[in-house]
């Protein structure tokens, strides 16, 4: 089969690597235009792109696919089937027509929980056990079409975001070549009407941890929101990013953000239910070290009794 490759981040990325070394006919990689990032906000070409160019594979980054000429040029590839993974893009009913073996997405959840932007992050802040991808035979609903093969996977305690994303973009790579493989004899399974989430885009504006929030919840936000956009507080007039916390049992009494307990390798702050010992931390600019370096590098020592705003 002729493919047509279309997605822009590492998760992605894999799979087109993965489709390549299956021997399979990438005739055209799609991806995001390139964007700034980086201190210095220069122009950095997407995982996808990068991942096209190495390989030798044409790549095309428009900025729309609803245009006359972004459909001609997907129409001259004579594609028989569109792969799409974390793209970014919408692609309108005329794309979604092109191919004759229509369009499939690779997806991060076992759908139809978490549908959208970011499911992986909902589903740890969520306290999923579960997770996994799903190939999906792509229509205009937002991750509504049928599902043509699932792979599930457990969600660790100590997931973070990162650390979910490795093992979902091992597995989506291998998942996709295997759809790929069997796509004449896979049956598609329309998705329940029941049990839809929609997860939506994270943003920063909910670095902001809520201390009077249950201290479990709080420790899976934490996880989830690893690497971005990370979680902060505020202690003692300096803004921490807090990257690993583990629930206690002793806050007693202490009001919500109330640094009760320090000890030489973590301090604990009380919840609204609850508490969560700290052990890694990161300041403005700064890598993420250890609550004990961050207690021993302060000019004046932390008491008990301290509030986190």
């Amino acid at each position: 089969m002729k493919i047509i490759f279309a997605g822009t981040p590492p998760f992605a990325a894999a799979a087109l690597t993965a489709l390549h070394a299956a021997a399979h006919d990438i005739v055209l990689v799609l991806s995001q235009p390139d964007r700034p990032a980086g201190r210095g906000m220069k122009l950095t070409r997407s995982a996808v792109s990068m991942a096209a160019a190495q390989l030798g594979l044409p790549i095309e980054k428009p900025a729309s696919l609803k245009t006359p000429d972004a459909l001609q040029l997907l129409r001259a590839t004579g594609a028989d089937i569109m792969v799409v993974a974390a793209y970014g893009l919408l692609l309108p009913q005329a794309v979604l027509d092109l191919p004759r073996l229509g369009c499939l997405n690779i997806h991060g959840s076992l759908l139809p929980r978490w549908r959208g932007a970011a499911p992986v992050q909902r589903a740890i802040e969520a306290g999923d056990h579960e997770t996994g991808i799903d190939i999906m035979q792509m229509d205009a609903g937002l991750d509504t079409g049928p599902i043509l093969l699932e792979k599930k996977l457990a969600i660790s305690a100590d997931d973070t975001s990162a650390s979910l994303f490795s093992r979902l973009t091992s597995l989506g790579a291998d998942t996709i070549v295997e759809a790929l493989e069997k796509l004449p004899a896979l049956s598609p399974r329309l998705q329940s009407v029941s049990g839809a989430v929609y997860a939506r885009k994270i943003d920063k504006s909910e670095a902001p941890i809520d201390w009077h929030a249950p201290a479990e919840i709080i420790e899976r936000r934490i996880r989830a929101f690893d690497p971005f956009p990370g979680c902060e507080t505020t202690l003692c007039n300096e803004k921490l990013k807090v990257w690993r916390a583990f629930p206690a049992d002793n806050a007693l009494n202490a009001p919500p953000g109330n640094v009760f307990e320090i000890a030489p390798d973590h301090f604990t702050i009380a919840c609204g239910k609850g508490a969560l010992r700290i052990t890694i931390v990161q300041r403005p600019g700064g890598n993420r070290i250890s609550a004990a370096d961050w207690l021993r590098g302060r000019p004046t020592p932390i008491q008990p009794g301290a509030q986190c705003q």
